[in-house]
This record gives structure tokens, C-alpha cells and sequence, in this order.
């Protein structure tokens, strides 16, 4: 009720949420469609999820460290930018028939999942989260829906997670430099926002994990905005589309992908242009 449509009130309020419950990517997709099951606004849910993931406070620490406080303002600056442009084109290009039919599945999953699992406390669901954290049955049913998305989810988190630990320890730093233009003014900053989520793609590396390699990209040459659009593209990684597919079908995880990457590389060169 507080999400259930993608108006400026619920994606403030879906920005906030997302901010306070701060997540690694995978645990964000998760969240984001346990949203979206109990009636969010798929784009207030979207929103949720690029806020737990680009919004939050250790994401900016690791940046400072690793790269300097600019680019800690503008992880925060061009998430802003990043989540106001995706409210916009999400509230055009996320609607109709594919996501009725997306929740009617997810939905059906769901009921599946706490019928195959441990008998679910319903004396608990209308009472305050207070109660719910002080009672053994809310632990219970938390507990239930986290096993039900671990088994829907166990193949794409073993290959996200093997295939990111094997490519930073094989492929050198030099080699993701290649693919980037350098010299060539504005057309540089331009190849580099949109090649910087292609490098995230291909690279299986989510959420902050991605920042020693955004380090050794800028460090390689990438521009500024190609920087921040690539730590934004955490949430196309490969592993995280194959959990999109598997949640919302495929032709809404491609039209996810087309909006998604526009959004990022869009606010890394707005953010550059700001920050430069």
C-alpha cells in the first residue's frame, strides 16, 4: 500500500526503503520481487532495488577508500539521476499484460513454495513488524520464503559466484581496458558509458564487489562517467539476468535489460558532466 503505484510519493518512499535495507544484488533482486509479489508497483519495486544497491553508505566508504570521495558523490548524485530516469521510462515501458502476467507466476511460485515448506504462521500477517520480530512464528515464516528464493535461485548463485572469483583471478585488468576509446572528447565519455555496463555484464561481478575492478578501469584509462555508469551496472550482470528470466520471464527481462542500461549509462554521463 505504501509502494502500489510509481507515482513521485511511492518511489521517494521506495528510495528510502531501499537506502535503509542497504543489500548485496542478489539479495536486492530477491527483495525487490518479494515487493512486487505482495502488491508493489513493479517500477516502485525496480526502484527499491537500484536504491538497496547504489543508494547506501558502505558502497560510498568502499569508494573513498579505494578511489577518492568524487566518485563517492557521485555513486549518490547519479543514483539520484539514475532512479529518477528509470520512474519515467519504467512508467512507459513497464506496464500491460507482461507484468500482470509476471506477478500472476511469481505469485503462484510463492503459494507452492510455502506449501512444499515449513507450515507458515497466517495468525502473523496482519500484525506489526515489531511482533512479527518477537515471535518465534515470524522467524519461522521469514525463514520459509528465504529457503523457497535459495532453491529457486541456487543455479544462478553458484554460477554468478564461481564465475566471478575464477575472471578476477584470470583475466588481467588490462585486458577490460581494451574495449574503451580514449582521446576523442566527447565520443570517448560516450562509447565508455555504454561499454562500461558491458564490462559489468560479462564480468559476473555484483554489487560492491565490482569496485576493485571499476578502480583498475579508471586507473586503465575508462572516463569518469564510464566509471560510475559501470558500478551502477551491477544489477545486469549475467547471473542477476538469468534471475531476472527466471522471476519475470524473458521478454520482460529484455525489455528490463534495454531500460536498465540506458538508465546507467544515461546518469554516468549526466553525472560526468556535473562532476567535470
Amino acid at each position: 500500500k505504501n509502494m502500489g503505484d510509481h507515482g513521485p510519493a511511492s518511489v521517494a518512499r521506495a528510495s528510502l526503503y531501499g537506502m535503509v535495507s542497504s543489500s548485496c544484488s542478489y539479495a536486492a533482486s530477491a527483495m525487490s520481487k518479494s515487493l512486487f509479489v505482495k502488491g508493489a508497483d513493479f517500477v516502485s519495486s525496480l526502484v527499491f532495488m537500484f536504491a538497496s544497491t547504489n543508494l547506501v553508505l558502505e558502497l560510498g566508504i568502499v569508494l573513498v577508500v579505494l578511489m577518492g570521495w568524487q566518485f563517492a558523490a557521485a555513486e549518490f548524485v547519479g543514483g539520484a539521476i539514475m532512479i529518477a530516469l528509470l520512474a519515467v521510462l519504467g512508467g512507459l515501458w513497464f506496464r500491460g499484460r507482461a507484468i500482470t502476467r509476471a506477478r500472476q507466476r511469481l505469485e503462484a511460485e510463492s503459494a507452492v513454495g510455502r506449501r512444499n515448506g515449513p507450515e507458515e504462521n497466517a495468525d502473523l500477517q496482519n500484525e506489526p513488524w515489531s511482533t512479527k520480530l518477537r515471535s518465534k512464528g515470524g522467524w519461522a515464516n521469514a525463514a520459509t520464503y528465504t529457503m523457497a528464493d535459495l532453491t529457486m535461485l541456487r543455479r544462478e548463485l553458484v554460477i554468478g559466484y564461481t564465475v566471478a572469483g575464477f575472471l578476477a583471478v584470470l583475466v588481467p585488468d588490462r585486458i577490460w581496458n581494451v574495449v574503451f576509446l580514449h582521446g576523442h572528447g566527447f565520443w570517448t565519455s560516450l562509447e565508455n558509458v555504454i561499454v562500461g555496463p558491458f564490462i559489468a555484464i560479462i564480468s559476473f561481478v555484483c554489487s560492491i564487489g565490482n569496485v576493485p575492478l571499476a578502480a583498475a578501469l579508471w586507473h586503465g584509462g575508462i572516463s569518469f562517467g564510464g566509471v560510475v555508469s559501470f558500478i551502477f551496472a551491477d544489477l545486469i550482470a549475467f547471473p542477476l539476468l538469468l534471475i531476472y528470466r527466471r522471476y519475470y520471464g524473458t521478454k520482460l527481462t529484455l525489455r528490463m535489460l534495454a531500460i536498465f542500461w540506458g538508465v546507467m549509462a544515461t546518469a554516468g554521463l549526466l553525472t560526468e558532466g556535473i562532476f567535470l
